[in-house]
Parts: structure tokens; C-alpha cells; sequence
């Protein structure tokens, strides 16, 4: 009998591989889910062990309570939709609920949908890079920039669990140069005011003249409030969870006074970001909300405004314009005094 052939014995459908070792017949088979060694002095015995415990192990796995099975799991018993509900779990501990939520969005619409079904070793770089490529034709270059990422983050922890190569690793995607946005024409600007008193009593309109006049992101609108009827408060929104909540105030300019009584800011804070979208898609098809967030940046410039209060009212980390260091700016506390004189100077007309 050939030698390769001498250690090895059939039980049932499977081929058992075993070696003589210190006096001792050792039988060892890990596959399909089953993890089984034996041994004994008489190969017989040693045989008879095996099919013992492989009728065992298999009554177990059909018994066994659904959290011990789950320690046995793999990349071939696994689906991409259980696997995907794991890393939302953890990412729903790690990031702030904006985040976690968008991350829900795109695995609810777009991931679970087209790949759940499958199991993580059925994936395949093709299946993926095919649907990316789909959505690139769509003109979804964005939405297939963040599922390609988030591709990448399920598959990595994939690989280290798995040690499943992760196919994500060698897809490509075209260069796409997103479209700079644009801060309003003051005759737009002027458009979007006669709307917003023309309609002054809903909530929308609210949302929108805040936006424009005090340089917020939609999320941070949930979290403005008005201190001492000088300032708008609220919470800068790219901050990441952990780290400690930044409060930034922008004063009311001249110009955000003259509209002030068409802003509810009870209304402002409860708005439905799909509503304001949706407003400013239908006024002007040619941009987009965070551009009101550039007409305020940008008028407070124009109007000459030191550019490190322009960073400080608009919670950006770093601007081109501003020639100091980060320590710099941290070491420096403006007077309410300068604060207001520096505001009185955003008083234009549109």
C-alpha cells in the first residue's frame, strides 16, 4: 500500500486522517463545522472512538443552543446580512447616532438588499465591483463611495474573525471630482427671504433663514438654543463620540436681526432636514442646503470679519485663509466686546 495512503480511514462520508505517535493511534478532524480528536493505544479502539464521537458531535449540532453554535460559526455558515447586523451593533456603540444611523440607511437600502442572502465566502470582488460599477452609472458616485467603504469596514473584521481574504481589497472606482458648491447670489439670497416671509408661519422657512444667517449644518439645528438673546448656541456636529461636546455661539449680525421675526427657533430646531432639501431643490435646482452654510461663511468674509471669529462662529477646524496654528487660536479668548464690534460689520444689503 502506498505510503501516502497508510494514515488515513473512511467513517461514514469522511475521509479521517491519524497518526502512530509516543505509542499512541491520534485521530484528529476539523471541518464542516465538527471538531473531533481521539486516541487510544489500539487503532481498533481508537477507530471505534472516532464513530463514537462523530455520532456525538453530530446529535450536538442539532441540539445545541443557538449561542454555542454562533462559536462555531464561519465565513461558510455565516450570511452577510447576520454578519452586517454584528458590525452595526458595534458601530451603533462606537459612533454618534448621526453616523450609526447613516450607516443603517445605506445596509437597510443598498447592502442587505443585494447581498444578504449570500454567505460572506460567496461574495466575490466581481459581485462587488459590478455593483459598484452599477451605481457609478446611475451618477451615484457618492453613494458608492460610502458602501464601498463601509464594504471594506464589515469585510476586514470578516477577515480577522474568518481569516477570509477580504474581497473589497482590490476594488476600484473611477476618479470623480465632486462639484464644488456655491454660496447664493444676493439676488437669490433676497429670492429665498421673500419666500421664507411669505411663509413664515412653517416650520421649513424657519429652519432655512438660521441656516442661512448663522452658518449651521442641518444637524446641528436639534441642539440650537438662544443665550441671552445676543447669541445662537448649539453643539458643532463633526465632533466624534468620545470626545467632549464642542458649544459654539455665533452672534446675531445686523442683517440676522432683520429677519428675526420670521424665524421660530422652536420650529427651526424640530425641522425635517427632508423638508428643507426638498425647499431648496424646488427653489433653486442648482443648489444644495449646506450651500446656505456657504452664503453665511461667505458674506462674513466679504464683510470683513477677522477669519479666525469666522472659524470659531462656523466650527471648522481649518480654513486657507487663516495663517495661525491650531495652538495658536487656543490660546486666544476674544473679548464680547471685539466679538460684537466684528459682528456689527455683517450688515449688507441683498
Amino acid at each position: 500500500m502506498p505510503s501516502n495512503y497508510k494514515n488515513i480511514f473512511a467513517c461514514e462520508d469522511k475521509i479521517i486522517t491519524y497518526r502512530f505517535h509516543n505509542g499512541v493511534y491520534e485521530a484528529r478532524y476539523r471541518r464542516d463545522g465538527f471538531n473531533i480528536e481521539v486516541s487510544s493505544k489500539q487503532i481498533e479502539t481508537m477507530k471505534r472512538k472516532f464513530i463514537q464521537a462523530l455520532h456525538d458531535y453530530s446529535n450536538g449540532l442539532k441540539t445545541r443552543s443557538k449561542s454555542t453554535r454562533l462559536k462555531r460559526r464561519s465565513a461558510h455558515t455565516i450570511t452577510f446580512a447576520e454578519y452586517g447586523e454584528e458590525w452595526l451593533k458595534i458601530k451603533e456603540q462606537t459612533t454618534k447616532p448621526s453616523t450609526f444611523k447613516e450607516y443603517s440607511r445605506l445596509f437597510e437600502h443598498d447592502l442587505r438588499p443585494k447581498f444578504g442572502t449570500f454567505r460572506l465566502d460567496e461574495i466575490t470582488r466581481a459581485m462587488l465591483q459590478e455593483y459598484l460599477f452599477s451605481l457609478i452609472n446611475e451618477k451615484k458616485h457618492r453613494t458608492a463611495k460610502k458602501l464601498k467603504l463601509q464594504l471594506s469596514c464589515i469585510f476586514d473584521m470578516a477577515s480577522e474573525d474568518f481569516g477570509l481574504p477580504s474581497p473589497v481589497k482590490k476594488i476600484v472606482l473611477p476618479y470623480h471630482e465632486s462639484k464644488k458648491g456655491s454660496a447664493f447670489t444676493k439676488t437669490e439670497e433676497r429670492q429665498l427671504v421673500e419666500y421664507c416671509i411669505e411663509k413664515k408661519d412653517t416650520a421649513t422657512t424657519s429652519a432655512l433663514l438660521t441656516l442661512l444667517y448663522f452658518g449651521l449644518r442641518q444637524s446641528e439645528l436639534q441642539s440650537l438654543r438662544i443665550i441671552d438673546g445676543k447669541y445662537l448656541e448649539c453643539e458643532t456636529s463633526k465632533e466624534k463620540m468620545g470626545r467632549n461636546v464642542v458649544l459654539r455661539r455665533i452672534p446675531f449680525t445686523p442683517v440676522a436681526k432683520r429677519v428675526l421675526p420670521y424665524i421660530d427657533f422652536d420650529k427651526a430646531r424640530k425641522t425635517n432636514t427632508h423638508s428643507i432639501s426638498s425647499t431648496i431643490k424646488r427653489l433653486f435646482p442648482n443648489h444644495h442646503p449646506h450651500e446656505l452654510r456657504y452664503t453665511f461663511i461667505t458674506r462674513c468674509k466679504e464683510s470683513g470679519v477677522n477669519p479666525e471669529l469666522v472659524m470659531l462662529w462656523d466650527g471648522h477646524s481649518f480654513d486657507k485663509d487663516v495663517k495661525t496654528s491650531v495652538v495658536d487660536r487656543g490660546y486666544t479668548d476674544y473679548s464680547e466686546e471685539y466679538v460684537f464690534a466684528e459682528a456689527k460689520k455683517v450688515n449688507y444689503t441683498f
